[in-house]
């Protein structure tokens, strides 16, 4: 199932827009006009992530992350309009876990949305071994099967399966992969990862002409396919 992220923002356009941008990169997006609303949304839908405007009315992202940390646990990304260090301090000791300041780009939120994700993810599972289908990840020893088959990746490809079958079925972009590799997103980098994802095909694929595993999600990036039936054979 998709991550369902809560985007707070008394602003009717702003939360417009990052909701339509992360329902194409796959999530499932909720919103609300201030941090009231939003209390009451997170108890009848608990989400995977929040992201959170400081300033608005009725109730302020101060205060959300106040009355929220009490027996919540989903991470939370602030925006804030404001400069000072002072402002991105306090919401990160109130329990966010992370921070946007305004005007930012929506690529930028939702890598730093799935960058949360997947620190969280592998804080609360803690595996050393990743499955899906009939690939099988190894962190530990940094091996990986196909069946029964074993298939030697170099450093880049296994990063990039470990990305993609953290979270099968969602949508990962090339600069996702970038900073899971590499730390830091450099764009001009990002179609060194079409061909990792194309080599790592040739391995892992039955056939790389009609990948099964490693789906290619136009003008966004890759997914690793949840229905990995085999293909039909010919008549």
């Amino acid at each position: 199932m998709p991550n369902t992220i809560l985007v707070v923002d008394d602003a009717k356009n702003l939360r417009t827009m990052v909701a339509s941008y992360l329902e194409q990169e796959g999530f499932r997006v909720l919103t609300a006009a201030n941090g009231r609303e939003a209390l009451q949304t997170t108890e009848r839908t608990p989400p995977d992530l929040i992201i959170l405007d400081l300033m608005m009315p009725e109730m302020g992202g101060y205060e959300f992350l106040s009355e929220y940390g009490r027996g919540h646990d989903a991470p939370i990304i602030i925006l804030t309009a404001k400069l000072e260090e002072d402002d991105k301090v306090i919401g990160l000791e109130l329990g966010a876990d992370d921070y946007v300041t305004k005007p930012f780009s929506m690529r930028e939120l939702t890598a730093r949305v799935r960058a949360v994700l997947r620190r969280v993810s592998k804080e609360s599972k803690g595996k050393e071994i990743l499955q899906a289908a009939d690939i099988v990840l190894n962190k530990d020893n940094r091996r990986v099967t196909v069946g029964k088959r074993q298939v030697d990746l170099t450093p880049s490809e296994f990063g990039i399966l470990e990305v993609l079958i953290t979270e099968p079925g969602n949508v990962c972009s090339r600069l996702d992969m970038l900073d899971h590799l590499q730390g830091n997103t450099y764009e001009g980098y990002e179609r060194t990862i079409d061909v990792h994802v194309r080599n790592l095909r040739t391995k892992i694929e039955p056939n790389p002409k009609k990948p099964r595993y490693i789906e290619t999600v136009y003008g966004v990036g890759y997914r690793f396919s949840i229905d990995t039936r085999p293909p039909a054979s010919d008549p």
